[in-house]
């Protein structure tokens, strides 16, 4: 039997950084003689991406010339598309002290290192043109924008060596590597994949979408964003029991797959939707759903700017085929799921429920209609409130 041709990684190739045995060894005895890095958790969920592949092409922090050709062009310096900077940065006093040319030891919250920086390069973080371009904004009440201006005045680019991508890391289960997503869609037989990023809990809109793109993939995979989000985001670990509740209840297990995506949450929205589309195809997708205010925030984006912002690419340089959803409700008249574009109801026949109408309900510890919400993952939030 023949193994079905997967979808090349972006750029070619997986880039995978996490380094042999011998080299770790090397590095393990070299470290105590070089200056220390602590990484912030945007950065430490970068690294690990790295160290999978995930994050294909790239082989380390972004210098200079391709920070800011992706902030202004939305590519790298080569030509390939990419929409977000990918960056360490420290403050100028650490940077005085690290020579270009050395190494330097990345390390997490509590001094483990994770991996080694060559530092061939320094420069100014441009936080405005970052802030400006990646996000639309520089209102500091942005999530990303205030993460970008809490990072470091200078940026260190250069290639990086990964010694351990996370220590004690949670849902090792489902913590699949692109290497590891692309044999287990070869193992299956699937030739088309349609992943769905989320950071929330699927509800039935969701189900619907994912249900839709299924009819015409081989394959979904559920891929939730499990590292940093915002501190009122549902935590990823009741997430993670309301996708499994949805999944083993509701889809066919042949065609559905869950593995989390150990990322750090932007909300840059349009750009964003395109790193995620990217990112994917090197877990293997073929397919990805795009839908209403991808990975946006507040009111700072249109509801269908990420879709739009894809049609500026060739879908040849990309190398992913988009699946754009409209806002979907469950239509009383119709009897089903439905759209703007396929149902004429009016407002009053349709099961819409705001976020915070959903919360409050919850909080109560009430089930929201069953055609917003699954019972199974109502009782597991309702639960999970009451901790």
């Amino acid at each position: 039997m023949s193994v079905p041709a997967l979808i090349p990684p972006h750029g070619g190739e997986l880039v995978e950084l996490l380094v042999s045995d011998a080299r770790r060894r090397e590095l393990l005895a070299e470290i105590p003689r070089m200056p220390r890095v602590k990484l912030p958790e945007r950065e430490q969920c970068d690294l690990e991406l790295m160290a999978c592949g995930a994050l294909s092409p790239l082989h380390g922090f972004m210098t200079e010339t391709d920070f800011t050709s992706v902030c202004e062009d939305m590519r790298l310096g080569n030509g390939l598309p990419w929409t977000v900077p990918i960056t360490c940065s420290v403050d100028t006093a650490t940077a005085a002290k690290i020579d270009l040319g050395s190494l330097v030891a990345l390390t997490d919250d509590n001094d483990n290192v994770l991996g080694v920086l060559t530092v061939i390069e320094k420069y100014r973080h441009d936080k405005k043109l970052e802030a400006e371009k990646v996000y639309r904004t520089t209102d500091e009440k942005h999530p990303g924008v205030a993460v970008v201006n809490a990072q470091g005045d200078v940026c260190l680019g250069g290639p990086v060596e990964v010694i351990t991508p996370r220590v004690d890391p949670p849902f090792m289960l489902y913590r699949l590597t692109p290497a590891q997503t692309r044999a287990a869609f070869a193992e299956r037989g699937w030739k088309t994949v349609v992943a769905f990023q989320t950071r929330n809990p699927i509800h039935r809109a969701h189900e619907h979408v994912t249900k839709t793109a299924l009819e015409i993939c081989d394959g979904l995979m559920v891929h939730p964003l499990v590292g940093q989000t915002k501190g009122d985001d549902i935590p990823a670990d009741v997430r993670m029991r309301c996708y499994e509740a949805l999944l083993n209840n509701y889809y066919n297990p042949k065609n559905v797959m869950l593995a989390v995506w150990p990322a750090a949450m932007r909300y840059a929205g349009p750009r964003e939707a395109i790193f995620h589309a990217l990112v994917r195809k090197n877990y293997g997708v073929t397919h990805f759903i795009v839908g209403r205010d991808h990975a946006g925030v507040g009111n700072y984006y249109g509801t269908y700017d990420a879709q739009m912002l894809f049609d500026e690419f060739e879908p040849s340089s990309l190398g992913i085929m988009p699946l754009k959803f409209e806002n979907t409700f469950w239509c009383k008249k119709s009897g089903a799921m439905a759209s703007d574009k396929t149902t004429n109801s009016k407002p009053e026949e349709r099961v819409s429920l705001s976020g915070t109408a959903v919360r409050e309900m919850l909080a109560r510890g009430e089930r929201p209609p069953v055609e917003f919400t699954r019972p199974e993952v109502a009782d597991i939030l309702i639960s999970s409130m009451k901790k």
